[in-house]
Order: structure tokens, then C-alpha cells, then sequence
């Protein structure tokens, strides 16, 4: 097992890079990022045509994972993230460990397994029915425990993003959340959940108990509408919304019509969405979302605000195509919010 550390000088690095073959990282001389996430990222294999995988002659190859997109939203929006799990140490899991520290991302608590693979899924759209193929059985993501986190790394955070995925890889990938939370709740570190609900991974009557009892610790609960209509074995809106409003988290709830719901000391708000110009790639839209509004948080926002940034940048990332490429930087918000006209040349 391989730990690395980056954002350094290279004498800097080797005076904290500790290789061992099993065990946590060690304590790193800098700070803690304001927001960190951890869970399974992928290679990610895309059909190029529509005639669907079997006929396709080409792939283009990049990556994946909602954790690693939310931690370049965030660093892309201008604070500081981290993100951690396992890839193995082969190709596609160097070429995406360094990609997202290419990002700005914190990757100091990742690792490299030398016994396991990078997971990997491979997209298509054939007949306007886009589908995606796991593979990540066994993968060095799945074999994340309690052990590979740092306490101190969260206990210096602002806020601790996890996600159902994780949860759902396998049960020590579930423990380890559970352990994650246990560590950010007894620091006072709020914690973040995303639910992300794979119905691939898990039914939903397997993924019911386990995500709202996760729901239950979280100050931040960031679900889809259809996902707790799932989740509640529910129809109606308003009654899932009641349920919601029972919670003591805030929640804020995707997925209206054509607005996002904000659940926050006994009142609902609706935020409207905002327009998108076209519509190219809906995946990665709930990642930018969730994004948006954490870093909202962070500057300070009401959750309404925070939601109405979350909104914007969810619709940003629509009208380009890629899981995180499209993610907008700060720079491009403010432009967007005030209008500012694109000069071509």
C-alpha cells in the first residue's frame, strides 16, 4: 500500500510520505480542506455513436465518482476540498489520482493498492437509452475500511460529504461511512449526505434502512424527489415532503418542478431553477448541484442562497458533456450572475 501526499515541494514530500504496506496516513503538516469527501472513483469508458457498446468502434476514456466530482466543484468555486479512498495501482488509477490533484483537489489520504484494481464503467447511448455497466466487483474502492481514515484529517474540516455509494459498495465501504460520521459528529464537523440512491448496486428495500438511518445523523440531507419516494414507499409529493420536514436536518430536496425544495426550521422554500440554453449531458448535474450549494455554505449563505447557487451550477454543468469536466469555477458564476456578455475574440 502506497500513501501519497501532494501540494508540496518534492523535499517537502519526502519528509511526510510514509510507505507502508497497510495502516492510516500519517498526520500531514497542513490543514485540513474546509469540505472532504471520500468514496469510489472509476475509470469511465464512453461509446462515442449511438449504435450502442457492441457496435461502437471508439471509446474516449476519462472518470467518475460523485465524491471526487463534488471535491473539484468545490475547489473549482474556490475553496478548499479533499478527497480519499483506494484505486489500485495501475493505469486508470494514477491517470485519475492525478487528475483530480491536477484540480486543486486535497489527495494526501488517497492510496494506491497494489492488490486490487481500479473499478471501471463503460456508458452508452443506444436508440436515445442511455446505460451504464459496472465494473468494480472486488475493486480496491470496495475494500475501503474504518482503518484507511484519518481522524484528525476530518476532525479539522468544515464539513464531511458522504454519499449511499459508498454505503452500498460493500459492508465495510458502509462502515467506514458510518465510522466517518462517528469522527466529524464528536469533532462538531457538520456532515453532508447524499443519498445517490444505485439501484444497480443495491434494491431499494436493501438501501432503505441503511440510508435513512444515515439520513437521521446528517445537518445536511441532499436527496433526490424520486429517490425518497422510493426510499419512503411513497407517491405523493406532499407527503414525502411532510416526512422530510420531521427530520432535524435541513434538507434540501432536488428533483421539483422546476424548482428545488428547501426544508429548514419548520418552513418550505421553493428556488426555482434556472434556465439552461441547451441540455447536452444530464449526468454529473446533482454532483455540481451539491457542489454549489456546500460551497454556498461556506460563504457564508442562507440555505436558500446556498440553493439557489446549487441550482445554477447543477445547471451549468448540463450544457457540456462529462461527468465533471464541465463543473464552472467561480469565475464563470459570477459572469453568469451578472451577466456579463462572452467575448469570442
Amino acid at each position: 500500500m502506497t500513501t501519497l501526499a501532494c501540494g508540496m515541494t518534492m523535499e517537502e514530500e519526502d519528509e511526510v510520505v510514509n510507505i507502508k504496506e497497510e495502516g492510516n496516513m500519517s498526520t500531514s503538516p497542513f490543514p485540513s480542506p474546509d469540505i472532504i469527501t471520500f468514496g469510489e472513483s472509476m475509470g469511465l469508458l464512453t461509446a462515442r455513436d449511438t449504435r450502442g457498446l457492441e457496435y461502437a468502434a471508439t471509446l474516449d476514456k476519462t472518470f467518475g465518482g460523485a465524491e471526487s466530482n463534488l471535491a473539484i466543484g468545490v475547489a473549482r468555486l474556490g475553496h478548499t476540498s479533499g478527497w480519499f479512498g483506494r484505486l489500485g495501482n495501475d493505469p486508470i488509477g494514477n491517470m485519475i489520482l492525478k487528475a483530480i490533484r491536477g484540480e486543486g483537489v486535497d489527495v494526501s489520504r488517497a492510496k494506491l493498492s497494489d492488490h486490487e484494481p481500479t473499478g471501471l464503467m463503460i456508458r452508452e447511448n443506444a436508440s436515445g437509452k442511455a446505460s451504464v455497466h459496472y465494473y468494480r466487483k472486488l475493486s480496491a474502492a470496495s475494500a475501503i475500511t474504518p482503518d484507511d481514515l484519518d481522524p484528525e484529517y476530518i476532525a479539522g474540516a468544515k464539513i464531511l460529504h458522504v454519499t449511499g455509494i459508498t454505503a452500498a459498495i460493500s459492508e465495510s465501504g458502509l462502515a467506514t461511512v458510518e465510522a466517518a460520521i462517528h469522527i466529524a459528529k464528536q469533532a462538531g464537523v457538520k456532515v453532508s449526505f447524499d443519498p445517490n440512491l444505485r439501484l444497480k448496486l443495491w434494491s431499494a428495500d436493501q438501501a432503505r434502512p441503511v440510508l435513512l438511518r444515515l439520513a437521521e445523523q446528517a445537518d445536511y440531507f441532499l436527496p433526490g424527489l424520486d429517490e425518497m419516494k422510493l426510499l419512503y414507499n411513497e407517491d405523493s409529493d406532499q407527503k414525502v415532503l411532510e416526512r422530510l420536514a420531521a427530520m432535524d436536518a435541513v434538507c434540501i430536496v432536488k428533483g421539483g418542478p422546476d424548482l428545488t425544495y428547501v426544508l429548514a426550521d419548520g418552513t418550505l422554500a421553493e428556488v426555482p431553477y434556472f434556465k439552461a440554453d441547451q441540455v447536452l449531458d444530464t449526468v454529473g448535474a446533482g454532483d455540481g448541484f451539491c457542489a454549489g450549494f456546500l460551497a454556498g455554505l461556506l460563504k457564508g449563505y442562507t440555505p436558500q442562497e446556498a440553493t439557489r447557487l446549487g441550482n445554477l451550477t447543477g445547471s451549468m454543468v448540463i450544457q457540456a458533456v462529462g461527468d465533471w469536466e464541465a463543473l464552472p469555477t467561480w469565475a464563470q458564476v459570477e459572469a453568469k450572475l451578472n451577466n456579463v456578455a462572452h467575448v469570442e475574440r
